[in-house]
């Protein structure tokens, strides 16, 4: 005799909660979900205090790595806090440049070749656009955060922030198809885990495939 098929996603859900590391106190655990139910990688969500300034925003000792590996942005979504450096090594075996016209961090990298790498760093919070001159359907973003309470939802959706101190905080989600801000006010109390559900609106995906052919193209 066969399961309703209505049991599924409550199934799926309590195997989830099985398999994910009990939440301590004070650990955030969010999960993102789009209108139909379904998982949403590659959101950024992110906890801003309401109380008092962000503290502990350090940026990382050793730069972020955002590769240019099978004429494609790897990864796709990237989530520092301000100050922090990227690199884009060119792992491939033709030329790429880098460019964004995102008001947040302008720039350009010019034509460089496989096995090199040039450097930015993203001194202001926003979202940074990117993409390559010579390639068309390469595109990335980087999110900069002033603040250093914040995770990238993987496929499953879930994004864990481990023990932001005691208070308010503006709970933000971002992603690249997000089609309305999604934000709302979360308190955290002393010795208390604070699960959160967020469903979202996404835009339909619009991104540019690359053309089939188009492994040997580009500048040599």
């Amino acid at each position: 005799m066969s399961r309703p098929a209505s049991l599924a996603p409550f199934a799926l859900a309590f195997l989830t909660a099985l398999a994910a590391p009990p939440l301590a106190a004070g650990d955030v655990l969010v999960t993102v979900k789009d209108a139909r139910g379904a998982s949403v990688a590659d959101a950024v969500v992110s906890l801003v205090p309401l109380d008092a300034p962000a503290t502990g925003l350090t940026p990382p000792a050793a730069p972020v790595v955002v590769a240019q590996d099978g004429q494609e942005f790897d990864p796709y979504v990237t989530a520092v806090v301000v100050g922090t450096r990227v690199n884009f090594p060119n792992r491939d075996k033709i030329r790429h440049q880098v460019y964004s016209l995102s008001k947040t961090k302008p720039f350009e990298i010019p034509l460089y070749g496989p096995g090199t790498e040039q450097s930015v760093t993203f001194d202001k919070a926003g979202v940074v656009a990117l993409g390559c001159n010579i390639h068309d359907w390469m595109s990335a973003y980087i999110v900069v955060l002033a603040t250093p309470h914040y995770r990238k939802t993987p496929a499953d959706g879930l994004a864990r922030i481990d023990g932001p101190p005691p208070g308010r905080y503006r709970l933000d989600v971002w992603h690249p198809r997000l089609a309305a801000e999604t934000t709302r006010e979360v308190t955290i109390a002393p010795g208390d885990p604070s699960p959160q559900t967020i469903s979202v609106t996404l835009k339909a995906d619009k991104r540019i495939r690359r053309a089939p052919d188009s492994a040997g193209g580009g500048y040599k």
